[in-house]
């Protein structure tokens, strides 16, 4: 078996590729990579395998040079006739970006992307399988508080929170006009978040906004609605185990369902040991984010209700240099507490039946042993490219 891998330097990506290698059904794997020479691509790969001591195999492994958002990307791919003996396609890189700024970049990356894979794929003589790495959340902001189930989706009636995850949408749209129904495989990962093994993360994405709301104390959002978040190994290793499962349905939430789910409230409460001292955590509603914004531009009205919050003003104060800097955190947490507050939870009923896993550590519970490191976390470089 011979997969070609996309996002393996990822944070999903690079878990799935160590998984992947440890399989002896697996003989090689393709990697692409972005970089300016072979060699540079290896050292990226073996970073990967680095990071906590796995084994690198130069034989398995094999780095392919390019960048899905390149827009003659099918014919690179054509080109390289090492790649042709591929049975399985495994893409999971996408431009994970909630910045409007970014919204062009976003959609060539992962509709353009998709679709020049799309075109290479079908000259594949080989391929037996397509499998699409998505986000539970294409659901959109229509799904309220509730169970969130695999059929409801794509729905182009749905509004979106941000431009990836409509683009995710149209990635499983495109698979379906252009590829046969039985190639194609749908995984639909929900947030993930950290790492439920007590160890280094391989990547801070997400966790980047547990951190800024870790700074603030006083965070405008609903504590209470539910989400689903998902550790990065579980995620990894349900999709691994799907590829090689007797399946018996072509779209797959990679979810907590509502066993393991969890909440703002619950993930504050449990971090919240690890910073002793700090002001406790308190929970406002979403729209006093503007006037959390309007007082970091030193333009709040007298008699606002922010102003019932004076510690935590005077706390804001005190962390930084300049208060103004405030309102680009802000900025960037505000599409992560709109997604807090849809209180989704996506059904993974499918994928435990047919995998036979248990469900997943709640997050509230392995993001506790995560919370030391939330202070390696710059928190205004990942406002900048959270």
């Amino acid at each position: 078996m011979n997969i070609f891998l996309t996002g393996s330097t990822g944070f999903l990506g690079g878990e799935l590729l160590v998984a992947l290698s440890k399989h002896k059904e697996v003989n090689k794997i393709y990697c692409l990579v972005r970089a300016i020479s072979e060699e540079h691509a290896i050292i990226r790969l073996k970073h990967v395998f680095d990071l906590h001591g796995d084994e690198f195999d130069a034989k398995k492994i094999i780095p392919v040079l390019g960048n899905i958002g390149e827009h003659d990307f099918a014919n690179v791919l054509l080109s390289n006739k090492m790649i042709q003996d591929t049975n399985i396609i495994v893409h999971s890189a996408a431009n994970t970006s909630f910045s409007k700024i970014y919204d062009k970049i976003v959609e060539q990356v992962n509709i353009g992307g998709v679709n020049e894979l799309i075109k290479w794929s079908l000259t594949l003589q080989n391929l037996d399988t397509f499998m699409y790495v998505g986000t539970a959340t294409i659901s959109g902001k229509e799904a309220r508080n509730r169970v969130v189930y695999e059929e409801e989706s794509p729905n182009l009636k749905v509004h979106h929170v941000v431009k990836y995850t409509y683009t995710k949408m149209m990635g499983e749209i495109l698979l379906a006009k252009h590829l046969p129904k039985e190639k194609v495989l749908i995984v639909r990962p929900s947030i993930i978040m950290g790492d439920s093994r007590d160890w280094l993360p391989r990547s801070y994405v997400i966790l980047w906004a547990i951190e800024t709301a870790n700074m603030l104390r006083l965070v405008p959002v609903n504590g209470d609605s539910a989400l689903d978040v998902i550790p990065v190994d579980f995620a990894s290793n349900s999709i691994v185990a799907l590829l090689f499962a007797n399946r018996n349905y072509p779209v797959y939430h990679i979810s907590s369902g509502l066993n393991s789910s969890t909440s703002s409230g619950k993930i504050m409460k449990a971090i919240e040991p690890s910073f002793p001292g700090l002001l406790p955590f308190k929970f406002i509603e979403k729209p006093m984010i503007n006037q959390m914004k309007l007082w970091a531009k030193g333009k709040l009205p007298e008699g606002s209700a922010l102003y019932q919050y004076p510690n935590y003003l005077d706390y804001w104060k005190s962390i930084f240099d300049d208060v103004n800097q405030m309102r680009i955190l802000l900025a960037a947490l505000e599409p992560y507490l709109e997604f807090a507050e849809l209180g989704q939870i996506f059904d993974n009923s499918k994928l435990l039946a047919d995998i036979g896993f248990e469900p997943p550590e709640p997050a509230h519970i392995y993001l506790a042993r995560s919370a030391k490191y939330l202070k390696n976390i710059d928190v205004f470089a990942g406002a900048v490219d959270p």
